[in-house]
């Protein structure tokens, strides 16, 4: 599975990062510095937006 084309725009999970309070750390550190139960809420909030987009 190629790793080169996300699904997400850079601009969407900075915005997702600033609603959880961790988009300092992506901007110093980029989202290999955000902890894994973090990267999980950032899953969630994806999801939970496109299932809001799709009703």
């Amino acid at each position: 599975m190629s790793r080169g084309r996300g699904i997400m725009s850079d601009r969407l999970k900075l915005e997702l990062a600033e609603e959880l309070g961790v988009a300092d750390v992506v901007r110093r550190e980029g989202f290999g510095g955000v902890s894994s139960r973090n990267c999980g809420n950032l899953v969630r909030l994806a999801i939970e937006r496109a299932e809001r987009q799709m009703i």
